[in-house]
């Protein structure tokens, strides 16, 4: 991933909330006939050392499981996509003093790369099924559990699944968020995008990484 100092975030706590914040990950691996990838939601398990473990699964009928059983432990990139936003230069004052602007886009990304295992342990993903939905229904008043349906019917769900386990060996993050640009230029990104009301994560961001929470 192309990297611009300044728009680098290294801190582990930072990249691990994206991930929780939005778990559906782009797994991306190499197939015969070129990259294969496939969009499915994470879990991520950041005390497994000694950097963390992604947890997930695919259809039976997906042949991406087939490629990454084949062999040693996969090497696999997952992309993870937050917040973004689209810039237009009419938001900078530099438009109003040179004209020397062009629009761009703001974005959060998480790029995790390590090696993956393919489990079609029974057990193993009736507890990987279990905990994605605790981590996805815990918020609602009245959450669904997979207890609350048939354990026949989720007996014959899991036989359609195989599971994935993913050593992390390095995470990458980078926050495009306009702290590249003078400090008015960033005032008129956050103010321009707080008049959309539709960025409300992406205006915070510009304003915490803009140096602008104190002004």
């Amino acid at each position: 991933m192309y990297q611009p100092p300044h728009f680098q975030e290294t801190r582990q706590e930072v990249l691990q909330g994206l991930i929780r914040a939005h778990p559906l990950g782009l797994l991306i691996s190499n197939g015969v006939e070129g990259p294969v990838a496939n969009a499915i939601p994470f879990l991520l398990d950041a005390e497994v050392p000694p950097n963390g473990r992604l947890r997930a699964h695919l259809a039976r009928a997906n042949p991406q499981w087939r490629l990454l059983a084949d062999g040693p432990a996969a090497p696999v990139l997952v992309v993870f996509q937050g917040t973004d936003a689209y810039v237009t230069p009419s938001w900078y004052e530099t438009k109003r003093e040179t004209g020397k602007v062009v629009p761009t886009w703001n974005y959060a990304i998480v790029q995790v790369r390590g090696a993956v295992r393919v489990i079609e342990d029974q057990d193993w993903l009736a507890q990987q099924i279990s905990d994605l939905t605790i981590s996805q229904e815990a918020a609602r008043e009245a959450p669904w559990a997979v207890t609350d349906a048939p354990a026949s019917f989720i007996q014959s769900q899991i036989k359609g699944i195989v599971g994935l386990e993913i050593e992390i060996t390095n995470m990458q993050g980078k926050w495009k968020v306009s702290q590249n640009r003078p400090i008015a230029d960033r005032s008129g990104v956050a103010e321009g995008l707080s008049e959309g009301s539709n960025s409300p994560d992406m205006v915070r961001l510009v304003r915490s990484y803009g140096g602008l929470d104190d002004r």
